[in-house]
Formats: structure tokens, C-alpha cells, sequence
């Protein structure tokens, strides 16, 4: 049993439009927003590596600066191709997956969950693969999604956007039952990042937000 999951993560000037000043008491540097967002991502490819169900996660990004933290950190980035949205991007990333190894399963994870753990993201996937089929987790307003996986034989067919959840069901893929706090909680919002920091914040996050007066909470 094994996993490769794909992360995109969108350019740092235009990512996270909504969470722009959580970072500095509502500020907005510039600055202070891409580290944040760039901490988000690197949470989450963290979390993936840790997961023992995951063989790899490989970030779909052309940003240079994000390019350039993730090579850091040991995680593979492939170019966001075609220059045409997510969904198509993720379908080249599966491309390039199934390509080097047709027998995997490929998955899709949201770059933006700060606590989420390895070890939930792994019983996620795990309790995934046991449906026998495509399935996803929603966001905690049920709305979004946060992961979709797709078994050898089958495609992934993303449908990431407004009302994802909606539109995978529609797909045919079957929602992950059980508590996932973690998995569930991207964050687009300050109200989201508190929520997150509920839960227990990520490295990357916290020394992110790390500045007076912000009360960060660590996990137990």
C-alpha cells in the first residue's frame, strides 16, 4: 500500500487573499503574508512526509521563492503546467505520478492544513484506500475539500474550486467518514488560523506568528 500525493501551492503574492494581515496584526505586509502562506505549505508537506502510508509529496508550484524553501526541505516540486488553473495542473501531476508508476495511488493534498499531524493524515488515508474507490475529506464547513484519492486504475478527476465537495460527490467519490480536526482545517481566514491554532499549530506556523503579544498554542 502506497501513496504519492500531490500539494499545489499557489505564488505567494496571490495566495490567500482573505488571511492577508493575520500575520501582523492586520498590517498586510507583503512580507509577513508570504512567509505565513509559505509556512502553511511547508506544515503540510511535513506532515505528508511523516505519514507512513505516504511514499511521496511532490508540490506543484512555479514560484521561485517556494521552489526554492521546498528544495530545502527535501520535498520534489514540479512545475504548475499547464498555466491554465489548479484542476488542470493536478491533472499533469497525476500525469507524471501514474507515468513513473502506473500501480500507485495518487492523492491531492490542500497546502494549507497547520495542524494537521502525520499520524491523522496517515488513518485518513488509510480509512481512503479501505473504501476501495475515489474518496475525499471536506473541510470543516463541509463545503471544500482538503484531500481526494484516486486508486490505480482510476483517475483522480479533481473538481477543486467553489463548492469542491459538492462536485466530487458528484463524481462518484465517496466522503471519508470519522473525526479528522486536523485534515478538515485549511485555513483561508484569520477566524481559520485560530481555529488551527486551537489544534495545535505546525513548526513553520509557529515561528511564522512568532512576535509579541500573539498567543501561540503548541500541541500536547
Amino acid at each position: 500500500m502506497q501513496v504519492d500525493l500531490l500539494v499545489p501551492v499557489k505564488p505567494l503574492a496571490r495566495a490567500k487573499s482573505r488571511l492577508r494581515g493575520a500575520a501582523d496584526d492586520g498590517a498586510g505586509a507583503p512580507e509577513a503574508h508570504a512567509r505565513l502562506v509559505l509556512a502553511l505549505a511547508r506544515d503540510t508537506l511535513a506532515a505528508a512526509a511523516g505519514a507512513a502510508v505516504v511514499r511521496r509529496a511532490v508540490a506543484i508550484c512555479s514560484d521561485e521563492e517556494v521552489r526554492t524553501a521546498l528544495a530545502g526541505d527535501g520535498v520534489q516540486v514540479i512545475p504548475d503546467e499547464p498555466a491554465a488553473g489548479l484542476n488542470p495542473a493536478l491533472r499533469y501531476g497525476e500525469a507524471v505520478l501514474r507515468t513513473a508508476d502506473p500501480t500507485t495511488t495518487v492523492g491531492v493534498l490542500q497546502a494549507d492544513l497547520p495542524a494537521l499531524s502525520p499520524l491523522e493524515l496517515d488513518r485518513a488515508v488509510r480509512h481512503g484506500l479501505a473504501t476501495g474507490g475515489r474518496a475525499f475529506c471536506a473541510d470543516r464547513t463541509g463545503t471544500g475539500t482538503t484531500l481526494l484519492l484516486a486508486p490505480p486504475g482510476q483517475l483522480l478527476e479533481p473538481r477543486f474550486g467553489v463548492g469542491s465537495a459538492a462536485a466530487h460527490r458528484a463524481t462518484g467519490a465517496r466522503e471519508l467518514s470519522g473525526f479528522w480536526p486536523g485534515l478538515c482545517c485549511d485555513v483561508d481566514t484569520a477566524a481559520d488560523l485560530a481555529v488551527a491554532r486551537g489544534l495545535g499549530l505546525g513548526r513553520f506556523t509557529r515561528a511564522a506568528l512568532r512576535r509579541p503579544g500573539f498567543d501561540v498554542v503548541t500541541p500536547e
